[in-house]
């Protein structure tokens, strides 16, 4: 991949995403064991790498790769890669966080400090999924899903969010929910670097509370200017980091991009190689023909008339 002009992906980062790929493949099979597998892999990493496996993380794991089928065990074990990235990045900012993986009716992830707690997903969608509604953000399940949290927060790719009027927002500030994007994480995690773990968390507390203090609306400018200006405000030195993750962002979204055409184009060119026979197959196992025919047989009446 030509990355002569980029600067913040590295060719590291495109060799750990590729890796990665490859790895929740491989894990993809008894969801528990596994996630507690990718957590460890990713704390590994941290103790290896620092901040900056993290960062190479935040930047290129926002889309669910279009190599995964729809539904299967490795998109299920990618959305718990993510949960398990942003524990460890609440973690590296001083806060004590653990990854839930046996309840399905629960938030991903509980963190907690000394002057606030709350519950944290992570969302991810494939690039090539179109419209989004306010359900796919979880923004009222995180508010039930809190219990005696302080707050929640739902982190998101910057690029699938609403740019205009949303439910989502209003919500979010009704419920007390913080709607943040890995960039915005990725920008703490710099200023972790370079900043006290008082001041990461200080300022993660001083988001949450900007959030609550909102009126409600939809307005999605009014919304972000909002969470901008109180991460922009905490420390002059924000600033500069702000201008390198905005670009890093627009790199990461360039690589991702590019990974998911190569596969879809290559899905194509398969496509077209296929006999008609190939085909055919390919098609009764798109559809999942024999295992919803082998189904349909098993239906019974239970024997509940039968009973006495």
């Amino acid at each position: 991949m030509d990355l002569c002009n980029f600067k913040f992906i590295t060719e590291d980062a495109i060799i750990r995403r590729r890796y990665w790929i490859d790895e929740i493949v491989k894990l993809s099979g008894h969801f528990v064991n596994d996630s507690s597998r990718v957590e460890n892999e990713i704390i590994d990493e941290v103790k290896k790498s620092g901040s900056q496996a993290l960062l190479d993380h935040l930047r290129l794991c926002t889309a669910i790769p279009e190599s995964y089928d729809h539904d299967s065990s490795e998109e299920k074990l990618y959305s718990k890669y993510t949960d398990a990235l942003i524990s460890e990045c609440f973690k590296y900012l001083g806060l004590n966080s653990i990854v839930l993986t046996e309840r399905a009716d629960a938030a991903d992830v509980e963190v907690v400090c000394d002057s606030y707690s709350f519950v944290a997903d992570a969302k991810v969608f494939r690039l090539s999924r179109t419209a989004k509604n306010q359900k796919d953000f979880k923004v009222q399940a995180m508010d039930g899903w809190r219990n005696t949290k302080d707050f929640a927060m739902v982190v998101c790719p910057i690029y699938q969010l609403p740019t205009k009027s949303s439910q989502i927002y209003q919500q979010a500030i009704l419920r007390n929910v913080c709607v943040f994007t890995y960039t915005h994480l990725a920008v703490l995690i710099r200023y972790s670097a370079i900043a006290t773990t008082e001041d990461s968390k200080n300022l993660l507390g001083e988001i949450f509370k900007s959030v609550s203090l909102l009126n409600p609306s939809k307005d999605s400018v009014q919304y972000w200017v909002n969470i901008n200006r109180t991460m922009l405000s905490y420390d002059s030195r924000i600033a500069e980091l702000w201008s390198d993750e905005k670009s890093a962002t627009t790199e990461g979204i360039a690589v991702s991009k590019k990974m998911a055409i190569e596969f879809l184009s290559s899905e194509r060119t398969r496509m077209l190689m296929m006999t008609k026979d190939e085909a055919v197959s390919a098609l009764i196992k798109m559809h999942k023909i024999d295992s919803r025919i082998d189904q349909i047989n098993k239906v019974t009446d239970n024997n509940i008339l039968s009973l006495k």
